[in-house]
């Protein structure tokens, strides 16, 4: 990013996106979410052109970008109206942590097909009883022999069922201290001793989420991916693209939202003229598109920072970036249903499901609640309140 303005070739990559994109739209994507079908055809669609793993490494199949480029492949999904979570959790976390810290043989292994969308991997970190404290998270990998055995329950991991590997938080036991650690495992999702049962979402969606359960699942030693005395740096590492792409989802939910409401408010007539010319209709849209630029802005900001490495101002700019997006998502989903009446909350106009989808993203992967925390503890200086 050259001072405010995206590089040309990062529009372009833009512009060919939303191009792809439009092939299929919304409407198609909600068909798909409520028949209980998959959009494998658009996701293929994106490995072949390269977008997929436009932010993994050349020499494994992908594009060498950074995660500006896979933030942007993101948004623009999403602005279409085809909001593909498993963009968060494939290229973007399992991808970078791989990337990073994977052998030459594990990258190898599963980075082409991330790339090409043959082969996609979820992510589990959330548990029942951990929430949002990850240091409370009592998945536990113990040495046995050579390999390892799992042990422990996981909550909210999407799209385990398309999935063919599933990268796992768990605790291992130092021992030299005693203490317990993070330790990152791929693990097959036909290994044996792991089930995943889907959960009955509102959201229409057509990717899943599911709870996990590790039943001594065991696991070779290349199963272990980077130091296992790496702690929590290794699992960073994943967490501020996750806050990115999840910024970026937002930014292009919400982006879909104030498109379709604007268009609406420019044919509909009720009175003398189109409905967006009483400020009453106008001054939300206005407000709502103010406050996704700004987001934007500092999403494209938290890339620019990442990719240039700098991990803590990366962190700082991840965390508002994603508290942005979030607020400025639910705002437009709500603007976009008001401006449609009473049409907003019928099927056929596609926008009364964006405000449980928007809604979600003040929730997750972090809540605006742990964001707020950050801000004031690390930013602002003030004492820890948890």
């Amino acid at each position: 990013m050259n001072t405010f303005t995206e590089s040309e070739e990062r529009q372009e990559l833009r512009k060919a996106v939303a191009k792809l994109a439009g092939k299929y739209g919304g409407d198609w994507f909600a068909q798909k979410a409520r028949a209980g079908e998959k959009t494998t055809e658009l996701w293929l669609e994106i490995g072949k052109n390269g977008y997929l793993g436009i932010n993994i490494p050349e020499e494994y199949g992908g594009g060498g970008g950074g995660i500006g480029d896979i933030a942007a492949v993101c948004e623009e999904l999403a602005t279409a109206g085809c909001p593909l979570l498993l963009m968060v959790v494939s290229p973007a976390i399992c991808g970078t942590i791989i990337s990073k810290y994977g052998t030459d043989e594990q990258k190898q292994r599963w980075l082409p097909g991330i790339c090409d969308g043959t082969s996609t991997m979820a992510f589990a970190i959330t548990e029942p009883d951990a929430g949002t404290n990850t240091h409370n998270i009592t998945t536990t990998a113990r040495k046995d022999g050579d390999g390892w055995v799992l042990n422990g329950r996981k909550i909210y991991i999407s799209g385990v069922d398309e999935a063919d590997n599933v990268l796992v938080v768990a605790r291992a036991e130092d021992a030299r201290t005693g203490k317990v650690k993070p330790v990152l495992f791929v693990v097959p999702t036909d290994a044996a001793g792991f089930e995943a049962q889907p959960i009955p979402m509102e959201i229409v969606s057509p990717e899943l989420q599911f709870s996990v359960f590790l039943d001594d699942v065991r696991l070779p030693a290349d199963a272990l991916v980077g130091d296992e005395d790496g702690g929590l740096a290794q699992l960073f590492t994943g967490l501020n693209p996750e806050r990115i792409m999840a910024s970026a989802f937002a930014t292009g939910m919400a982006r879909h939202a104030l498109g379709k409401a604007t268009a609406y408010a420019k044919e509909r007539t009720v009175f003398k003229g189109p409905i967006g010319s009483h400020q009453a209709i106008a001054h939300p849209l206005a407000q709502a598109h103010i406050e996704i630029e700004m987001a934007r802005l500092m999403t494209q900001k938290a890339a620019a920072l990442y990719d240039a490495g700098d991990e803590f101002g990366a962190g700082e700019a991840a965390n508002m970036a994603k508290y942005a997006a979030g607020e400025a998502a639910c705002h437009a989903a709500d603007v976009a249903v008001q401006t449609h009446g009473g049409n907003g909350i019928t099927q056929e106009y596609g926008v009364a499901g964006l405000l449980v989808a928007a809604r979600t993203t003040r929730i997750a992967p972090v809540s605006r609640e742990m964001i707020l925390n950050f801000v004031a503890m690390h930013s602002l200086g003030l004492p820890k309140s948890y």
